[in-house]
């Protein structure tokens, strides 16, 4: 597993932040706005985009005096292609069980 992806699954681990992640899917928001959502300081909130930053899952860009965060699906691709591995583990074998099944059944 890379670390872009074990930093992907860290910040995937917390349940606020997936909450975030489906906040931003919608739509680019300031850190207030995001707060506005949660019942959690502002600043555990700026933990929370921190995380989900370092994990390549969002994006921030400064805007005169604001900071604006984005969902950044390129970040999730990272993650996707780990469990694509066990997707393709898990069709095999369930492949092979058909086969074994319907074998059983002729």
């Amino acid at each position: 597993m890379s670390d872009g992806q074990q930093l992907g699954f860290r910040a995937l681990a917390d349940p606020t932040r997936r909450d975030i992640l489906r906040l931003l899917a919608h739509r680019e928001m300031t850190i207030a706005e995001v707060a506005d959502n949660f019942a959690i300081t502002r600043a555990a909130v700026k933990k929370h985009l921190t995380v989900l930053h370092e994990g390549q899952l969002i994006t921030t860009e400064t805007r005169g005096r604001t900071r604006v965060n984005a969902l950044a699906p390129g970040g999730l691709k990272q993650v996707a292609s780990w469990f694509g591995y066990f997707d393709t583990f898990w069709d095999e074998k369930l492949s092979n069980l058909k086969d074994a099944i319907e074998k059983d059944i002729q």
